[in-house]
């Protein structure tokens, strides 16, 4: 580690990336904003339900703690993207403050869709274990709202992956600007792939959502599985190469210094 980046590192409670110096400096009004937002979010995913008033409606409440458990690792995903995209470059002009806007605005838009997707989905899979029956059979009554439901729900994550992509394609913009070396432009070269990859997966799902016979419309989110070996897929590949990138610059640093 270079020491302008342990002199970054000693500013902070919290300690940046090994190999990319974090250029944000102060938690910003902007990131502060951002923060509120998605914890409104979360709690806007708890205050929907009301206070129990018998033992058996807490029993029911207390089943819809995995559809919850799915919604709050999604947000907070999210925000994490967020976060370590404002830590590592700083950027606060107003094209990021609109793209910033535009990511906190879809995500407060879709949490009951996405309350209602994985309340859904959760409580369909475990036979009504999670949620009661009734409450499912009146959720959704025809294949047509399914389709519908699997198009909204395409379109807010093409959205967020896409707002994410776009702040990463500005900072690579700005690289020249921000000192990015080799090592960091390349990881946020691949972070602009990886996130059109889940772009392109949303635009899949929405594409099923349309075509797929109306008996298995149910099933056209299963592509959703897809992030998951893209992303890993996407890790080993860019990692493999981002790592000869930062073993090359290591070996030119080290010969540099022994002369």
């Amino acid at each position: 580690m270079s020491k302008s980046i342990r002199e970054f590192t000693g500013h902070h409670l919290v300690p940046p990336e090994k190999d990319f110096r974090w250029r944000g400096g102060e938690i910003t009004r902007l990131e502060g904003f951002t923060d509120a937002v998605f914890a409104f979010a979360v709690t806007l995913l708890v205050v929907s339900l009301e206070v129990p008033r018998t033992f058996a409606e807490l029993v029911t409440a207390m089943k819809g703690f995995v559809a919850f458990a799915v919604c709050f690792t999604i947000l907070v995903q999210i925000w994490y993207f967020h976060y370590k995209f404002s830590r590592r470059y700083g950027l606060q002009t107003m094209y990021t403050v609109v793209l910033t806007a535009a990511l906190i605005f879809v995500v407060l838009f879709y949490v009951y869709p996405l309350k209602f997707l994985f309340t859904l989905a959760v409580g369909g899979l475990s036979g009504g274990a999670t949620v009661p029956v009734e409450q499912l059979n009146q959720m959704v009554h025809t294949y047509r709202e399914i389709s519908q439901l699997w198009l909204i729900y395409s379109a807010g994550v093409i959205a967020v992956y896409l707002l994410l992509a776009l702040l990463y394609q500005y900072a690579y913009k700005k690289r020249r600007e921000l000192e990015l070396n080799e090592y960091e432009t390349m990881v946020t070269r691949h972070e602009i792939i990886q996130f059109s990859g889940f772009v392109a997966v949303g635009v899949l799902v929405g594409i099923a959502a349309l075509v797929v016979p109306a008996p298995y419309v149910s099933y056209a989110g299963i592509l959703f599985c897809l992030n998951a070996p893209w992303g890993w897929a996407a890790g080993s590949f860019f990692g493999k190469r981002q790592r000869q990138v930062l073993a090359g610059m290591q070996a030119n640093s080290s010969a540099s210094a022994a002369k």
